[in-house]
């Protein structure tokens, strides 16, 4: 089996995953691009608890950008339903799996009932300590780091901050991510090869992999696949192989 491939000594810390694909899935069926959304949530159940069992102490999904808001009304009233209804279903299982939700993105974009749900799972599942689990929503990164900027650049008017003092700490305390450390994995599914606005900061000594499997087919063997792909990478973070050895 892959799984018993992996060194669980040397996991990704922080795993971050683009899911992509669901709406080229249920095209390729002749189903609606509804039933594709809701059969990604299924993967989304699998992976999280796979991720959970492995160890890993940090998965971001990006589940809603804030360009998915151009999308058709009816595409995006089912996502938004899909979220909700993921939202009460799973909850006893991330209780049960001691896994804390997270949310990062322009939330308060979301329908009332929609922020009501996620709240309240956010709130019952704040003590859970075995992994934090955040979902990337109505999320972009470019607005992500204008918004901090205003805000740092408020706090040096207000001499709140020197602006001598700004560095990367600084930066990261005003990101959404505050609470989260940087990524050490991105997979994106679907064969795509780019980011599409997600985590710019906090990827930028993550290792990427890539994968042409669709988001809905993606399974728990697609998963180990990335984290054996990771494993056997070497992390230099600027230095020579020499220096880490």
């Amino acid at each position: 089996m892959l799984k018993d491939k992996i060194n669980t000594d040397n996991l990704p810390n922080h795993l971050a995953i683009i899911m992509d694909g669901n709406g080229r899935w249920a095209k390729q069926k002749g189903f609606l691009r509804a039933l594709g959304h809701e059969s990604g949530s299924k993967s989304v159940k699998k992976i999280i608890k796979e991720c959970s069992d492995l160890g890993i102490g940090f998965l971001t999904l990006y589940a809603f950008s804030t360009e998915n808001w151009n999308r058709p009304k009816l595409e995006v009233d089912t996502l938004m339903k899909v979220l909700i209804n993921s939202l009460k279903k799973e909850l006893p299982t991330l209780l049960e799996n001691n896994i804390r939700m997270n949310a990062i993105g322009n939330l308060e974009k979301l329908p009332k009932n929609a922020q009501k749900e996620l709240q309240d799972v956010i709130n019952k599942t704040k003590d859970n300590t075995k992994m934090t689990l955040t979902l990337a929503l109505s999320y972009g990164s470019r607005e992500e780091i204008v918004n901090l900027v205003k805000i740092i650049s408020e706090k040096v008017k207000n001499n709140i901050i020197s602006i001598d003092t700004i560095d990367d700490s600084i930066i990261n305390e005003h990101l959404y991510t505050h609470n989260l450390p940087d990524v050490d994995l991105l997979i994106r599914t679907s064969g795509e090869h780019r980011i599409s606005n997600f985590l710019l900061w906090q990827i930028a000594y993550a290792e990427l992999y890539f994968t042409d499997v669709l988001w809905p087919d993606f399974k728990q063997k697609d998963l180990h696949e990335a984290i054996i792909s990771y494993q056997k990478r070497e992390r230099r973070f600027g230095k020579t192989s020499e220096q880490i050895k």
